[in-house]
């Protein structure tokens, strides 16, 4: 069996779907199929390709095994839409040049976000003879209607029919969450469509066999310092101003400090208004290589989850939650249904507060503080919950199983 991922965005580029595909990738081939990877020059997320893959260099490439073909994108720093536009759609083209040279696949897995790349996935299928899945990490293009990211009343009425023919042309579709996959099955009741989450690797991230090193004190902190972190993309989805509202509400809790780790378009606006609010206790930091991650986590006590008080994300479940379970750190939580359901309500792996309710998220602050017991316990539930629901092995064992079974349109 081969099979083809083609997505925008992986590694070297540090993001949630780089690490899902290219893990998930690593653990098929190891069961059994050929794996390869068609995707751009690495740019994500600062918009400019990385220095070793300038002027075209390292188009073909091989990391932990599996064989990676690059094709050239657009890349600009202009966030305009038409800027955007051309990032997405050179690279709908490039890919197709690129890859309609592959031979042939059996399966062709594409990322969805972005929704464009549903052309040539749909092109490429047919050149290649492979069974197309369409993976759903995000319902696009309804969440970026409802974060008003897309308005274009055109481009929205293109980007639904873009996105009911590519569920109707998908051989079957895979949404990363449970309320995904019953948003699509509701709407393409005759559609295969299986859970394939997210999850985590618990041996990289092994509390007990890794060591915290001088994180803390390389950043000024001390050992009593209660650590509240949020590590990702600092972006429209995030809602992450409701973190800066608490932090000024309990300014006089000295030894508690929050850190914003990370990258992304609301990066400027968010240390201007963290400088007009006077917040010595917020801390921004650059995003780091995944390899730094669990040190950085060992070191920390409160992970920090929030998004926007939106519908759409009741059946979201952010990424960034499962190194952080898995690593034995409790979430302070701030996503009402599926992932509250997961991480609250069944693992007990920590504390809730309303979505960008930030009087709500300092109360519970104040209360963690007022209690750091909590902590420990709540990180003990953490790992032993993703261990049995979210193991990456376990994800991908499920899935090659549901690939054997439905080979031949079972």
């Amino acid at each position: 069996m081969k099979i083809l991922f083609l997505t925008q965005y992986y590694p070297p580029e540090i993001g949630a779907p780089q690490n899902r595909l290219h893990e998930l990738a690593i653990r098929l081939q190891t069961l059994g199929p050929k794996v390869d990877v068609l995707t751009a020059l690495p740019n994500y997320p600062k918009m400019e390709i990385h220095p070793n893959y300038l002027q075209g260099k390292n188009r073909t490439e091989s990391l932990d095994g599996i064989q990676i073909f690059r094709a050239w994108i657009f890349v600009s720093k202009n966030a305009g839409i038409l800027h955007r536009l051309l990032n997405y759609f050179s690279f709908v083209v490039t890919a197709y040049v690129r890859g309609r040279k592959l031979g042939k696949y059996d399966y062709l897995l594409v990322e969805s976000p972005p929704l464009f790349l549903g052309w040539t996935a749909m092109a490429l299928s047919k050149k290649l003879k492979a069974k197309m899945i369409f993976n759903v990490s995000d319902l696009w293009p309804e969440s970026a209607e409802k974060l008003n990211i897309v308005t274009n009343p055109l481009l929205l009425k293109m980007a639904y029919r873009l996105e009911k023919k590519c569920y109707e042309k998908a051989h079957f579709v895979t949404g990363q969450t449970q309320g995904i996959v019953q948003n699509i099955q509701d709407r393409f009741p005759d559609k295969k469509v299986h859970w394939l989450p997210n999850g985590v690797d618990l041996a990289f991230y092994n509390p007990d066999l890794i060591d915290a090193g001088s994180f803390r004190e390389k950043n000024g902190f001390k050992p009593t310092d209660l650590l509240f972190f949020y590590g990702g993309i600092l972006g429209h989805a995030q809602g992450l101003d409701v973190i800066l509202k608490a932090a000024s509400d309990v300014k006089d809790l000295q030894n508690v400090h929050f850190i914003l780790q990370g990258e992304g378009p609301l990066k400027l606006q968010l240390l201007a208004q963290a400088e007009s609010l006077a917040l010595e206790n917020v801390h921004f930091l650059p995003a780091v290589p995944k390899k730094e991650m669990p040190s950085i986590l060992k070191s920390i006590d409160v992970a920090l989850v929030p998004l926007r008080n939106l519908p759409l994300f009741q059946g979201a479940i952010p990424s960034k939650v499962f190194e952080s379970l898995a690593m034995k750190v409790p979430l302070l939580l701030g996503v009402a249904g599926e992932a509250k359901q997961h991480f609250i309500d069944n693992a007990q792996a920590g504390w809730f507060f309303e979505p960008e309710n930030a009087s709500d998220l300092a109360n519970q602050i104040r209360s963690i503080h007022a209690n750091p017991s909590q902590v420990l316990a709540c990180g003990e539930n953490a790992r032993k919950y993703v261990d049995e629901v979210f193991n990456r092995n376990r994800i991908a064992q499920d899935f090659y199983a549901y690939l054997v079974q439905h080979d031949h349109g079972l």
